[in-house]
């Protein structure tokens, strides 16, 4: 979501003079120290483990086993990269070779690291139940974003977070870290443009963006570096500020999506290989791998569910994020020929088996379904509805919306006259009330589809993959875990290959 309309509520000028400027945490004595930890499914039996550091490692190194006395295999990459504005260096490591659903400890090679641990993914066609969050318009929380009370104990092995200070979204997801495998989140990630909402920032816009940014990935960290965390992108990582035709302004490093491909272009991957007997499956999976950008379009497979990721900020026909769209953050394009992003969609829905893989998500950033219509994005709706629809995707998780909201499923803003029992249209949740510096958005008006709306506190999505015919979404309180809503989705599934 935008910031326009809370500018105005900016502190008087006196105050901005009186107030200190940005403040970066110290740096630490041992600059290969890891910080900012974060975790990616990157294919079958594969993860790539990623980290910063405050100097460039010539040779980034991961020990990992299956004990953490017993790290006895190491992996390591020459991937160690920054941009212009960054105090830090982005590190990658894929670990590779792993037992499929499987306990691994890990250990980045460092004199000031520690021992953590993750869950390596499940094979595409694992009928095993299991649970994804989707979590999304997250922001930092501190003195850049906004402070609570809550449980102050420490939390995870690495790193420890702040005591002082908690984000119930993110306080929710390390109590319950043994109940979910992995997290979406597409989109409004850090919400470091937002620095101009402190007064201590306003003469220091570079710092502040920076702090920012690490601040919010070291408060992240006990989470994604447990569980892989797949990112996609939204209008809050194209550029240093929304304040309309200022994105010119940002200094290298803080436009066009500058630090989300530094951090996640490296570690998410690009399309699986099908694992169909088919051969139009595998040829088009193949086409989708070729044309797909990460971390911009992206797919993976997990068990039982096939999971697209979508740029709904560039890459197709008017396009609020690149130049001449209704955002004006002059950003991308980032494919070869314009519809690449579409083709690549396109041909990755197409290679689904749903014997392998019975479940197909899709997760974009701004929706087209929400209550009330001023954030409704009517040129996503035109260039991925119809792609949605006839593919037969079963859920599409979105956010840019404040809020948590569930929807019918629906075509063409007409509600499947088979509700949640075997639909063809795709199911539609919006979950952007996880938590920022610019608060919750009122539900407004609802809609003829609308089941369920929430904006009284922050809150996120579980989606359970209960067997191959049964999904359940629930929305959860952040603050005391209550749940908010709960609805299961029956689809029959008996085509193997859908074309509607």
């Amino acid at each position: 979501m935008g910031l326009f309309a809370v500018v105005k509520g900016l502190p008087p000028l006196a105050a901005a003079l009186a107030a200190a400027a940005a403040t970066y945490a110290p740096i630490p004595a041992d600059l290969t120290t890891p910080l900012q930890q974060r975790l990616a499914i990157s294919g079958p039996n594969t993860v790539t483990v990623a980290w910063n550091t405050f100097q460039q490692l010539a040779q980034p190194c991961v020990q990992y086993g299956t004990a953490p006395g017993a790290l006895s295999r190491q992996a390591c990459s020459t991937s160690s990269v920054t941009y212009a504005t960054s105090r830090t260096w982005s590190n990658v490591v894929t670990v590779s070779g792993l037992t499929p659903a499987a306990t691994y400890y890990y250990k980045i090679v460092s004199t000031n690291s520690t021992v953590g641990h993750f869950f390596s993914p499940r094979l595409p066609g694992d009928k095993t139940p299991f649970q994804m969050n989707a979590v999304i318009d997250l922001g930092v929380y501190g003195r850049d974003g906004y402070t609570i009370k809550a449980d102050k104990r420490r939390r995870d092995d690495i790193p420890a977070v702040d005591p002082s200070l908690n984000h119930t979204t993110i306080h929710r997801l390390a109590q319950t870290i043994n109940d979910y495998e992995f997290i979406v989140h597409p989109g409004d990630i850090g919400y470091a443009d937002d620095w101009i909402l402190k007064a201590h920032n306003w003469f220091d816009g570079k710092d502040g963006y920076q702090v920012i940014t690490e601040d919010f990935f070291n408060q992240l960290a006990p989470i994604a570096g447990r569980k892989p965390y797949m990112a996609s992108p939204g209008n809050h990582e194209a550029s240093c500020q929304e304040v309309p035709l200022t994105s010119g302004l940002c200094p290298s490093g803080q436009k066009n999506f500058t630090d989300f491909i530094n951090r996640f272009g490296r570690t998410m991957p690009a399309a699986f290989a099908s694992t169909s007997a088919d051969a139009p499956a595998k040829v088009a999976a193949n086409r989708a791998r070729v044309l797909s950008n990460p971390p911009f379009w992206y797919s993976f497979e997990y068990g039982m569910v096939h999971v697209a990721m979508i740029d709904t900020e560039t890459d197709f026909t008017d396009a609020p994020d690149q130049p001449g769209g209704s955002a004006h953050l002059g950003a991308g394009p980032f494919g070869s020929y314009a519809r690449q992003q579409l083709d690549f969609l396109e041909a990755d829905l197409a290679s689904v088996d749903r014997a392998v893989t019975p479940w197909v998500v899709v997760a974009g950033h701004r929706p087209w379904y929400t209550t009330g219509d001023s954030n409704a994005c009517a040129p996503c709706q035109k260039a991925f509805e119809p792609l949605l629809y006839r593919y037969g995707v079963d859920l599409a998780i979105f956010g840019h919306v404040h809020n948590s909201q569930r929807f019918a499923p629906a075509v063409n803003g007409t509600a499947d006259p088979a509700g949640l029992a075997n639909p063809k249209a795709p199911m539609y949740i919006v979950a952007g009330g996880a938590g920022n510096i610019e608060g919750l958005e009122d539900v407004g008006t609802n809609t003829t589809i609308n089941r369920f709306a929430y904006a009284d506190s922050f809150s996120y999505a579980t989606v359970s993959f209960l067997d191959a015919q049964r999904l359940r979404v629930d929305f959860v309180r952040s603050d005391n875990g209550v749940q908010l809503d709960s609805s299961v989705l029956f689809k029959q599934h008996a085509q193997r290959f859908v074309v509607q």
